[in-house]
């Protein structure tokens, strides 16, 4: 897997202004595929996890804490809007803050397939609600200043 946040700026070819997104290239196995030959749902929302832990979760990232110390999975929803098949890896998921509040945040997702333009219509859309928790206490927590910090970078 790799992953490079871009910028906001202009698509190649186009004069359509991309917002930042942290982007992330994610292998598809064959234990992914259904029956159908196509990326299997379950296996899309681990894809998604894989995307989002070197954006976050890294040791070098300001949000790693929440990685050693908990963040919980709140709400999730996907959404399908074309299908992606094995021929389609590395997909790059592109992902973004949608909403950003004390002790939680959401993720926004864009999937396509590898090789697709970054305006073209994406194949999955997503989110994700996460929240900071402390595992000790077993309780939710505030996201600390320098986490919002970071987060607030990718706001859209």
């Amino acid at each position: 897997m790799t992953s490079s946040p871009n910028t906001a700026t202009a698509a190649p070819e186009t004069n359509l202004v991309l917002p930042r997104r942290f982007h992330a290239k994610v292998e598809i196995r064959w234990s992914d595929m259904d029956v159908f030959q196509h990326v299997n749902h379950a296996r899309m929302v681990t894809l998604l996890e894989e995307a989002r832990i070197p954006w976050l979760f890294d040791d070098d990232k300001p949000t790693a804490s929440m990685g050693r110390q908990g963040c919980v999975l709140v709400d999730l929803h996907v959404k399908y809007r074309g299908q992606l098949r094995h021929e389609d890896t590395p997909l790059d998921i592109a992902m973004w803050v949608k909403q950003l509040r004390a002790v939680d945040f959401t993720i926004g997702y864009e999937v396509r397939a590898n090789g697709a333009a970054p305006d073209s219509p994406p194949a999955v859309t997503a989110t994700t609600q996460l929240a900071a928790f402390d595992i000790e206490t077993q309780r939710l927590r505030r996201l600390s200043d320098t986490e919002r910090d970071y987060l607030a970078l990718w706001r859209a």
